[in-house]
């Protein structure tokens, strides 16, 4: 998915019965601040997903590699972490990851270097649709269809 606002909101159809809104999200790392934990709201119908873009070095990073890692539940319902991108100013000063979407809560270290470090991305947040709304936006629908595909019938010829 792509926005190009601060936040997009996306419903699925009757298969998918979720609502998915987008939200900026960027933090910066330091030698001062060397780490972040991203986590959604604690309602029940909301699940948060942290979706990363790009790393890159700010004004004033020093000649040294800085290393980035990220620690996030993995399908076992494990806590793992792993290095996502290693920066440095005269050779890689920014990488792009794509859509690299993790489920909260998420941890963003910086393991080397002293920064500064921006990473950013979308906080993605989804919720559960309710039927009784489906159903009446279905409802309407089907009047309209039916309302358009009306037969014509064809014109009696004159004896």
């Amino acid at each position: 998915m792509s926005c190009h606002d601060e936040d997009c909101t996306t419903e699925h159809g009757p298969a998918g019965q979720s609502k998915l809104e987008s939200f900026l999200f960027s933090c910066e790392l330091s030698s001062k601040v060397p780490f972040y934990t991203f986590q959604g709201d604690e309602e029940e119908d909301l699940e948060h997903f942290l979706e990363l873009r790009t790393i890159c070095l700010g004004e004033g990073a020093k000649e040294e590699s800085n290393v980035v890692e990220v620690t996030a539940m993995n399908h076992q319902g494990k806590t793992v972490s792993v290095p996502i991108a290693n920066l440095h100013i005269s050779c890689l000063p920014m990488v792009s990851l794509g859509e690299f979407e993790l489920k909260a809560p998420v941890t963003i270290r910086l393991k080397a270097g002293t920064g500064p470090v921006t990473v950013s991305g979308l906080h993605l947040i989804a919720s559960e649709v309710e039927e009784s709304d489906n159903m009446s936006d279905d409802e309407d629908d089907d009047e309209d269809e039916e309302e358009e595909i009306t037969p014509i019938k064809p014109a009696k010829k004159k004896q």
